[in-house]
């Protein structure tokens, strides 16, 4: 039997739930100029460059008040949540800090070699040359966790009010005019009573609110459904499991693998590959990213990267090496099609993953929301002088840049590998050649959550773990820093009682253990099963809000702390 998960959507109406007017009295309120929503690459750069422009807007800035910028950022620190293989073009980086050399950022090197192969169950075929759009020359290899510690370091310096772990929970919205957010509460159980320590969330009013969530935004889903945004093909999303390595031996090269350990038949849908990035002398970093529109449901992206690493080719680059640290997070894949209808309403602006600014079939991201987040400043800056919230002219920005440029070259090779792996590659080197005129039109493409799922054989395959160097998932979860206190509210919505198949699917999925079937539900069989759910394990990867869920914001400062992802 298949099923899909949207079937059984979750219990939750992002517009009615997420969105609400001020509650707070005007005197409780906390005003600040400008709010923005989430300590990574695209609202740490729209905060960077916003101080930067009212260094010669003395009267702006007093109008902005005692808080002129401020970011509300629900890790412990900038970078706690933020995960991503990260081969960074130095463009925004260039021009967000033109007097730093790149030396004084926070990258490991500058990428000289390439390499991709398509790997068999023993073999590794190079592929040479190396496919345009996986060569990496001129970028440079950091970790996006550091990154965003450096971002926020340099954000404070220039005077931006950092505000971590708070979770935005609710976006404030009079008159169709986005007026700021709510903070989330702090001390509550698991039943939602309020401990020794509550707090309660407050009201962050402001002139311009900048949406840069990153991947799965929470206010972001529900802005996009409350002004109605959707672009003309829903979002769709990839999940990518990542470790960090110790090695004895220096890697020289920056690596991308195709092919095994996915099966290449289109019924399968799993579509993907690994990278492998040398950190320094002594680090490397490995992930598997895969397609959350595949079939099977006992397939599982943080066991096949355990299986990768059996390969013989990728077991020489880790041998004698040790585990250091563990990640998930999900990325937006539907590329141009799935681009909001608009990134700007009254009020508001939204850039970054959380806007769909990634382009999958690059493996870029980071120095697009970089940009956006330049542009965003700069749009807000020329309106606010005007006494106005139209931020529309950042909407004309992002439609003349090289973001969606980019992701239009690209509009189609994702939906192509929905046919297979070989018709998929055809496709993608058919848009490579013509720099995106083929394939022409409009491909669809459907929610992940719309693909059917049933009880396949994936799972069978996986290599036990050792836990020296294949891993099972609670000990990664470990691996993540992860601190979510276990009486905590839960903020994952799912229908609990559902077939087997979606049960299956969300347990198998889901890389940190969060969801389970109960043994005797396994053991007789069962067609439909009560799914357990451990919301403490959850490291906020946003899987589960592509495949059928919905995940909210935790308590501020819950989650991974993730320090070299």
């Amino acid at each position: 039997m298949s099923v899909a998960p949207a079937q059984f959507p979750p219990p939750v109406n992002p517009a009615e739930e997420f969105v609400t007017r001020p509650v707070d009295p005007e005197d409780e309120r906390i005003e600040v100029g400008v709010a923005i929503v989430g300590g990574g690459p695209a609202g740490l750069a729209c905060a960077i460059k916003m101080m930067q422009l009212l260094e010669d807007e003395a009267e702006l800035t007093e109008s902005l008040g005692e808080v002129p910028v401020a970011v509300i950022e629900k890790g412990k620190v900038a970078g706690a949540h933020l995960l991503s293989g990260a081969n960074l073009r130095p463009s925004a980086m260039r021009e967000l800090f033109p007097d730093l050399d790149p030396s004084d950022w926070p990258v490991y090197e500058e990428v000289t070699k390439d390499a991709v192969y398509l790997l068999t169950p023993k073999l590794a075929v190079p592929l040479k040359p190396p496919p345009p759009n996986f060569r990496n020359h001129g970028n440079y290899v950091t970790s996006i966790a550091k990154l965003g510690r450096f971002l926020g370091e340099k954000a404070e310096e220039a005077g931006v009010y950092l505000l971590t772990e708070t979770a935005a929970e609710r976006l404030l919205v009079e008159d169709r005019i986005v007026r700021g957010v709510r903070s989330g509460d702090k001390g509550r159980d698991r039943d939602g009573g309020e401990l020794a320590n509550f707090e309660p969330g407050s009201d962050v009013v402001a002139k311009a609110t900048v949406l840069a969530e990153g991947t799965q935004g929470h206010l972001t889903g529900a802005a996009i459904d409350y002004f109605e945004l959707e672009g003309l093909q829903p979002q769709r999303w990839e999940l990518g499991v990542k470790e960090v390595w110790e090695v004895p031996k220096p890697l020289d090269r920056v690596i991308h693998t195709m092919g095994w350990p996915l099966r290449k038949s289109p019924k399968y849908n799993e579509f993907g590959g690994s990278f492998i990035y040398p950190m320094g002398e002594d680090k490397v970093s490995i992930g598997l990213v895969v397609g959350l529109d595949y079939t099977d449901a006992t397939f599982s992206v943080h066991d096949a990267l355990q299986e990768l690493k059996t390969h013989p080719f990728v077991r020489r680059i880790l041998d004698g090496g040790e585990r250091v640290a563990w990640g998930a997070k999900t990325i937006p894949s539907g590329g141009y099609w799935a681009l909001p209808r608009k990134v700007a309403v009254p009020g508001m602006v939204m850039c970054g993953d959380n806007a769909g600014m990634c382009n999958v079939s690059e493996l870029k991201g980071i120095h697009y929301a970089m940009h956006a987040g330049m542009y965003a400043a700069e749009a807000i800056v020329e309106a606010l002088k005007r006494d106005s919230v139209n931020f529309d002219a950042y909407d004309q920005r992002v439609r003349d840049s090289a973001i969606v440029e980019d992701l239009y070259r690209w509009r189609n090779v994702r939906q192509s590998f929905s046919k297979g792996f070989f018709f998929g590659g055809v496709i993608a080197s058919g848009a490579t050649v013509t720099r995106g005129r083929f394939p022409p039109g409009r491909w669809n493409q459907h929610e992940d959550s719309k693909e059917a799922v049933e009880l396949g054989k994936a799972g069978a395959g996986y290599p036990k773990p050792d836990n020296k160097y294949t891993f099972d998932k609670l000990s990664s979860v470990f691996a993540s820093g992860n601190a979510t206190r276990d009486d905590a509210p839960n903020h994952i919505r799912i229908q609990r009682h559902v077939p087997r198949e979606i049960a299956q699917a969300w347990a198998s999925m889901c890389p940190a253990q969060v969801y389970e079937i109960p043994d005797e539900q396994l053991s007789n069989g069962a067609s439909t099963v009560d799914l357990n759910i451990t919301p403490s394990n959850c490291v906020q990867c946003g899987a589960i809000t592509a495949k059928g869920g919905r995940l909210t914001p935790p308590e501020g400062g819950d989650g991974p702390l993730y320090q070299e992802t």
